[in-house]
């Protein structure tokens, strides 16, 4: 089980680039706010009917919930507003990489402190050194697409 689920995370990982891509020139053209609204619309409007046919829990326990919880709600439309807004500019490799670096480096302060309930796991030397390499091959690939974009300028201009 655990290998169909590492393989579902992998295709959510290949639909979430795809879809990087797509709300970035979407957001070209419609708006970066625009792209992100209909995003969640759409989703929104899925997930309505996912939960009407196959929901097994009680969605009106929301209203329970603490309002810190629901905050993370944010947390998705920022992302997902500012991945509009950079794939267009840096591409989806450096916005993606970019992102995992974001989300591995808030996960260790996180997992140090056991934040919210979670487990404790201490920042040491191995994972510092990850988060270094992270950096390096987002430099390397930041550098490379700066090249790949302004190389057909200059061709251009020479002619």
């Amino acid at each position: 089980m655990n290998i169909a689920l590492l393989g579902m995370t992998l295709l959510g990982g290949i639909l979430l680039s795809a879809q990087s891509s797509i709300n970035g020139a979407f957001g070209q053209k419609a708006g970066a706010l625009e792209s992100t609204f209909l995003t969640f619309f759409t989703g929104m409007l899925l997930l309505a009917l996912a939960v009407l046919f196959f929901g097994q829990g009680d969605v009106l326990l929301i209203l329970d919930a603490p309002r810190w919880q629901l905050s993370a709600v944010w947390f998705g439309v920022s992302y997902l507003f500012l991945t509009i807004l950079a794939v267009p500019k840096i591409g989806v490799t450096a916005a993606s990489i970019a992102t995992v670096i974001g989300q591995l480096s808030a996960g260790m302060v996180l997992d140090h402190f056991g934040t919210f309930g979670g487990v404790e796991v201490a920042f040491d030397l191995k994972r510092f050194s990850g988060l270094l390499f992270m950096l390096a091959a987002l430099f390397f690939i930041y550098r490379g697409n700066k090249r790949r974009v302004e190389a057909p300028a200059s061709d251009s201009m020479a002619s």
